[in-house]
Formats: C-alpha cells, structure tokens, sequence
C-alpha cells in the first residue's frame, strides 16, 4: 500500500512560480511511487481564513486509507498544528513537517487571532511518532524566532536549520525528502 502524503501550501498566490508551487513540483519529482502525494488547492489563498482552510483538511483527511504524512509549508503547517491540536484528527499521522512557518501572535507583526494556537497546543497534538520543523536563516518572510518557538514549545521534534533556502525552498529540499523517506524505514 502506498504512503499517502498530503501538503499543505503557503498563503498567498499559488501560480506558475509563486508560494509553495515549486517544493510541490519538487516533492513530486523527488519522492518515490510508493508514495501517494495530494496537495489539494486551499480556498482564496491569498485572503485565508482559518474555518476554510480547516473544512478541506477535514475533508482530505477523510479520505486517508492507513496513515498518512503531513507537510505544512508557511501558513499551511501553521494551520495543520491548530488544527490537529484542536482534536480534529482520526486517522494515524506517520510523520508531521513543519516549513517556515508563523508562530501566530508571537509578535505585533504577526497577529491573525483565527490562527493563533492555544498556549497548551503542544500537548494536545495527536500521538505522531515524527515530529520535523524546518527554518532556512535567510527566510525574508517568517522571522527565525518564529522556528525558535517552535522548536521550544516542541522539544521532541527534529530542528532542522538551513543558511540559504529562503522561504519557498524554491530550489527544492533534498533533506525534507531524505526525512520522509527514512520515517518508512
């Protein structure tokens, strides 16, 4: 049986070159055909609204046969950590990836209340064997403080910190596809 990954992309345009459409491509060329990839188009990306988003990731998530690996870009992974610390999810969770993403209310700059997790988020998340945040230093979009809470809040997950992918990984990421590759090992 396949492994089935699902993506969630960044907020903003999704076209041509723009968000996460270039790491979708990648991971698409880059990952193996045992696994099943589905990153499904997420409602007026560039005006998100929290309720929207939840209601295709239920509805994806309906849909996982066995256990499936979940992988947040941007936005996207900040929305996968509210809603499965919120209860949301029955189906197993393989692995979680986290990519550059906001730690929503951490600072002035950065409020959007309908994202914001719960102080407690952490220990409310399901049982997820495979916990990764990713965070290049050079990301113009996400301040790396936002990783360094993460990283904080979950202590068990594997910090992975990069000098020069920027925010998109435009240029791929090999090592986001070595960790995939090895939680089926």
């Amino acid at each position: 049986m396949e492994q089935e990954i699902l993506f969630i992309h960044s907020a903003g345009p999704q076209e041509g070159k723009q968000g996460s459409s270039q790491l979708i491509a990648y991971l698409q060329k880059s990952i193996g055909s045992e696994y099943s990839f589905s990153s499904p188009a997420m409602p007026d990306p560039e005006n998100p609204s929290y309720d929207l988003w939840k209601n295709v990731l239920k509805e994806k998530l309906s849909e996982v046969n066995g256990s499936v690996i979940l992988i947040g870009h941007s936005l996207g992974g900040s929305v996968l950590l509210k809603y499965l610390s919120e209860g949301n999810c029955n189906v197993s969770i393989s692995g979680l990836f986290v990519l550059g993403s906001p730690y929503w209310g951490l600072d002035k700059d950065w409020i959007l209340k309908e994202f914001e997790l719960s102080d407690k988020f952490a220990a409310r998340l399901p049982q997820i064997s495979q916990i990764y945040l990713y965070h290049s230093q050079n990301d113009e979009v996400v301040p790396f403080s936002h990783f360094e809470h993460y990283a904080h809040k979950l202590p068990q997950a594997n910090a992975r910190i990069f000098e020069n992918y920027g925010h998109l990984f435009q240029d791929g990421l090999p090592e986001l596809v070595q960790d995939i590759e090895a939680i089926n090992c």
